[in-house]
């Protein structure tokens, strides 16, 4: 079972005159990068938000949106002044050196610029920050379905384009012993051509022959990567998500086609090494997007 990185949660929880709206989405990154975005005195818990974030979704770019809809703005926060005046004095230059008039609505904009209001209560209720928390972890765990749902997607893919190389490496056999006896009748025929064939000694060109040909031998690159393919697939059925031990296997798997297509001194196999190459590479794009 694989894990996508990319995914979207969302939930919403009603409290006594707010409503709190939680969005999480995520993307691929090598590592853990969080971005969070809390709304006034929600900003004291974030070093717990992140904490819950790491644990639960692992690795990727990771959104976090936390909301409030106050139905009671006035008797909660009172407004920045200090902070208020800032924002509209770097407004109004803005708007000079532009040459444009300011907006009838810059006041309204401020507001919800960060730190414009602030909340007369600063501290959590414990109570209220439990059911935040709940619903922040339902947020959590709907991104984690979405991201198996993408993962069920991509499993299908990957697995298709792995069993497809092991298919292209069966495929070989048939050109093998053709191979042996194109190369024998090379070497034969571009020696007899500089030497005389009856100067030729025979024990000796066939002593050379056979050196030569335990050098090309693909045998073992086959076994090998028939092997790879194998723990492949298997990793990609374990429970848990394993995107950089996947990685891994690729980059074996990658060798031992770079080498039977080194090894090949044939146009069909080589033709062949081109096609596994080419899933290979489509598999390892799709890696890029596995936790």
């Amino acid at each position: 079972m694989i894990k996508s990185m990319t995914g979207f949660g969302k939930s919403f929880i009603e409290l006594a005159g707010i409503k709190i709206t939680i969005e999480i989405k995520s993307l691929n990154c090598k590592q853990t990068e969080l971005n969070l975005r809390l709304f006034g005195k929600y900003k004291i818990k974030e070093s717990e938000i992140r904490s819950e974030l790491t644990k639960k979704l692992e690795r990727g770019k990771i959104d976090f949106t936390l909301t409030v809809e106050n139905s009671n703005v006035a008797a909660n926060y009172s407004i920045n002044k200090a902070v208020v005046l800032k924002y509209y004095k770097e407004i109004e230059g803005i708007a000079k050196k532009m040459k444009q008039p300011m907006p009838n609505d810059v006041i309204a904009t401020i507001l919800r610029m960060p730190d414009a209001l602030s909340s007369e209560n600063i501290d959590v209720d414990e109570e209220e920050w439990n059911n935040v928390f709940a619903a922040i972890n339902e947020a959590i765990e709907k991104l984690n379905e979405f991201r198996l749902q993408e993962g069920r997607i991509l499993e299908k893919d990957i697995k298709r384009r792995i069993i497809l190389i092991d298919k292209f490496l069966v495929s070989i056999d048939k050109f093998e012993e053709n191979r042996i006896t194109t190369i024998k009748n090379r070497i034969n025929k571009n020696l007899s051509e500089i030497v005389d064939v009856d100067k030729i000694d025979r024990n000796r060109f066939e002593q050379e022959v056979i050196y030569y040909l335990e050098k090309i031998d693909i045998t073992e690159e086959k076994v090998r990567l028939k092997k790879h393919c194998d723990f492949f697939c298997e990793t990609l059925a374990d429970k848990e998500s394993n995107g950089k031990k996947l990685g891994f296997i690729t980059q074996e798997i990658g060798r031992e086609i770079n080498t039977i297509g080194s090894k090949a001194n044939d146009v069909s196999i080589q033709k062949i090494v081109v096609q596994m190459k080419d899933e290979l590479e489509k598999v390892k794009e799709q890696l890029l997007n596995i936790l």
